[in-house]
């Protein structure tokens, strides 16, 4: 039966986590009862692996023969994708949709392949793991360690009509496996102790189910917004949590986090609004703090860009299917909710079915104290304000009093009210009221007729009185208001430049921890700081300055690092705006000390891998480059002992020159080995003194094979260098064996002594091959341990003779570098320091 032509294949994929859960037996399962409904099913391509049940369930349906193709001197099969086309079934089945075709097959992978199916109006019934997904591909390896080559694009999948779970419990998939009913019986164990590991699988099943999950998810957010449906679902609980930067949110995200973990598959996530003009008076630091505590805590971190916090938070929790709402108790004072209703009142009135949490923390409602409180003037300047605000009304009414010709009742008032003022700069608002109505009394008392009495003839003097009361409080609550702020600026202001002086400092100080002690014990004026790491046994003091506490009970101030290390420092009591800027230098230390740790445990585990890799290449050199001189060795002796031979005398003396030989080459390996190893301990003990430098190359080459192909000189007057004698000598035996092994025996390896002039005085040792050279890219490998360049053979030497030439040579004081020899070859450039030249001794000190 044809399909119309304008219509598209139907995809269904069975989705596995690993070989063998039965996928392709799902898959044949589900053609078998297509077919029994009438369905044309075909079988375009299934590999059964030789499991028997899924063999079984290809009885009854119609398989498509396979096309046969040549490659690489091998026959492969492949899906014949033109017969299929040709066949035209109503469905196919199609097994292992990300795997790759043989070069000739058409196209590259199967799932182009299946693409073709359905645009053809097919539809595909096939399989898949979930470490073939693209997306998945790198967490696969990390566990696993495997990389699939072969991979399929999520999207692929994520289109497909109909994506369904084959699962099995990762113990179950091991029995299986044991029975033989994945893969033959000498594969078995093999892939349980690797691939099939219970840890492996079940990480897998988990990565699969997820995925599925996300896909549900998705259909089901497709669904509600192709039926425009705005309510609630609340297939999952779905929190959202609204932080504003501000010092509270950490407490509700810890309350996020304890919802969500109460139920299964909870999921939470923080919502920052950010208004649209950019503006935000929320810290950057605060926030990515804040981001960083949410990633920790398992929860996902989005920022929503409104007019209206309330709307964009409503919007986003719609969006999303959010279940509940967690917003912080409002730091507003109550009175203002009469004039704006804050965020939580306009967020409970739009939440329809989503439950709204009002969480109280110990910031609610304190800011807009803090802002409101009136500043500490002090104890003196508090009762000094309260003299005034008694003594200096009286005083300047008894001096009006006495000059009373002189003026009338309107300079007098506002010579009342000034002294009202002057009392509110000094003492503060209350003793400022007082002046007030102390002032209004003795205005009535002394000015208004009828004098010395406190009646009012005029009932316009009583609204004068009345009004000079109302104005002397308004203008003290400014002026009050004006000074607290101007405090309040003046401690922002020092605030600020003990943070900026910290962060001076500490790009100053680095990870020095001593250092931001000491800047902490000046800026707040300490005799004394410490931090303290809580133990069993009490405290322990990881870094001290000055006079400094003992525990956190004999501190003055203590701020937290984490949940064992304290800040502490003592000398006196701070306010809490001193505080936060000692909170500031705490988290400071908070991550120096987990810097400090991170650079420790990143250099220790460099020492372990680099130890290892010396290890490694330690045994891959014992394992056979010890081995051959000692076979060489071994059959040579034998071969002499055996009395069944009569060896001639030539045929003995080449027996004994194989063995001195090898011997030679052991004795050279063992003692590179043995320098290598005492120059990585750091046991190397340096006998320096005047050293010839070309008389020691000559002594050096006359052991070496082909040692008459080496030419010593030395330019006239080479000055002797500074430097171990026994040491320089295996340094040239290990440059010059090096350069003759690279030559062929007809070129000779040049080896001359002479002084570099630049800067201080130093003898040079150069030695010149021509041989094949080396890359510039590298020269700094010749030198690395177990390395061989060029084309030395695999067994002659572990690569040590170099390494230990530049080990020995720095141990020295001296530097050894490569470089190219000009028309080809390599030149190694030995310099080492000039031996002091003394002036020859008087009769006088010979004597001595």
């Amino acid at each position: 039966m044809d399909h119309p032509p304008t219509r598209r294949g139907r995809l269904r994929v069975y989705l596995g986590a690993a070989p063998g859960v039965g996928k392709t037996y799902k898959m044949l399962d589900e053609g078998r009862r297509r077919a029994a409904r009438g369905t044309d099913v075909v079988v375009g391509y299934v590999d059964t692996h030789g499991r028997v049940r899924t063999a079984e369930q290809l009885d009854g349906l119609e398989v498509v023969p396979r096309q046969r193709l040549a490659y690489g001197g091998s026959t492969y099969e492949e899906m014949d994708l033109a017969a299929v086309l040709a066949r035209r079934p109503e469905v196919a089945l199609v097994d292992e949709l990300a795997h790759t075709n043989v070069a000739g097959a058409g196209h590259v992978k199967r799932w182009e392949d299946v693409e073709a199916l359905l645009d053809a109006g097919i539809d595909v019934v096939t399989t898949v793991n979930v470490q073939h997904l693209e997306s998945l591909n790198d967490v696969v390896e990390s566990i696993t360690g495997i990389r699939q080559r072969e991979t399929v694009p999520d999207q692929v999948v994520r289109s497909a009509d109909a994506v369904e779970l084959v699962d099995m419990s990762p113990q179950a998939l091991r029995r299986r496996l044991a029975h033989g009913n994945v893969y033959a019986a000498d594969k078995v164990d093999a892939a349980l102790s690797r691939y099939f590991r219970e840890g492996n699988l079940s990480a897998l099943r988990e990565l699969a189910l997820l995925w599925v999950a996300d896909q549900v998810d998705e259909g089901l957010a497709r669904y509600r917004q192709q039926h425009r449906i705005d309510a609630t679902w609340p297939t999952r609980e779905r929190i959202v949590v609204a932080v504003t930067g501000g010092p509270e949110s950490p407490t509700l995200l810890r309350r996020a986090a304890l919802i969500a973990g109460r139920t299964t598959r909870g999921e939470w996530m923080a919502v920052y609004v950010t208004r649209r003009d950019g503006l935000s008076g929320t810290s950057p630091d605060q926030l990515a703090r804040q981001h960083a505590m949410v990633h920790d805590m398992g929860g996902s971190f989005h920022t929503v860009v409104a007019d209206d916090v309330a709307g964009g938070l409503l919007e986003f929790a719609r969006a999303e299917n959010a279940s509940q709402i967690l917003i912080g108790a409002s730091r507003r004072p109550r009175w203002s909710a009469a004039f704006r209703p804050g965020v939580g009142e306009r967020v409970i009135a739009g939440s329809g079915d989503i439950d709204v949490h009002i969480v109280s923390h110990d910031e609610a409602r304190r800011g807009a104290r803090d802002r409101d409180r009136r500043p500490d003037l002090g104890r003196g300047r508090t009762i000094l304000g309260y003299v005034l605000g008694l003594v200096a009304p009286a005083l300047t009414a008894l001096l009006l009093y006495t000059t009373n010709d002189l003026h009338d009742l309107t300079l007098e008032s506002m010579l009342m009210l000034s002294v009202v003022v002057v009392v509110a700069l000094v003492g503060g608002l209350v003793p400022a009221m007082l002046a007030a109505v102390l002032s209004a009394i003795l205005l009535n008392w002394f000015f208004v007729a009828p004098v010395h009495t406190l009646t009012i003839a005029q009932g316009q003097y009583v609204a004068v009185i009345a009004v000079f009361v109302v104005v002397g409080v308004a203008v003290a609550s400014v002026v009050d208001l004006a000074a607290g702020r101007a405090a309040q600026a003046r401690r922002a202001s020092a605030e600020a430049d003990a943070l900026s002086v910290l962060s001076h400092s500490l790009l100053r100080a680095g990870e020095s921890l001593p250092a931001l002690l000491a800047q902490a014990t000046e800026v707040f004026g300490m005799r004394g700081a410490a931090i303290l790491t809580r133990t069993g046994d009490g405290w322990a003091t990881t870094v001290a300055h000055g006079d400094a506490p003992e525990s956190v009970a004999d501190a003055d101030v203590d701020v937290p690092i984490d949940e064992s290390t304290f800040l502490v420092l003592r000398g006196r009591t701070l306010d809490a705006s001193d505080r936060r800027l000692v909170t500031a230098y705490a988290a400071h230390a908070g991550v120096v000390i987990e810097r400090t740790h991170a650079a420790e445990e990143h250099a220790r585990a460099h020492e372990l891998a680099e130890a290892d890799r010396t290890r490694t290449a330690l045994l891959a050199a014992v394992s056979h480059d010890l081995r051959s001189p000692l076979a060489a060795i071994k059959a040579a002796v034998t071969s002499l002992r055996n009395d069944d031979i009569t060896w001639s005398e030539q045929d003995e003396a080449d027996l004994l020159m194989t063995i001195e030989e090898s011997a030679d080459r052991l004795d050279a390996l063992v003692a590179n080995l043995l320098d290598m190893s005492r120059l990585r301990t750091g046991a190397l003990t340096v006998l320096a003194t005047d050293v010839d430098v070309v008389e020691l190359a000559r002594i050096a080459v006359a052991p070496l094979a082909d040692a008459d192909r080496v030419e010593v000189r030395g330019e006239q007057g080479v000055p002797p260098a500074y430097a171990d004698p026994g040491l320089l000598e295996r340094v040239l035996a290990n440059l010059c064996e090096n350069a003759l092994k690279h030559t062929t025996s007809r070129v000779l390896v040049q080896v001359s002594g002479y002084v570099e002039s630049d800067g201080a005085p130093r003898t040079c040792i150069r030695v010149v091959d021509h041989g094949p050279g080396v890359d510039d890219s590298d020269l700094d490998r010749l030198f690395a341990p177990f390395q061989r360049l060029g084309d030395v053979p695999q067994g002659d030497g572990v690569g040590l003779g170099l390494a230990v030439a530049r080990g020995l040579t720095e141990a020295m004081s001296g530097r050894l570098e490569a470089e190219e020899t000009p028309g080809g070859g390599l030149t190694f450039v030995l310099t080492l320091p000039q031996a002091v030249v003394r002036s020859p001794a008087t009769p006088e000190e010979e004597t001595r």
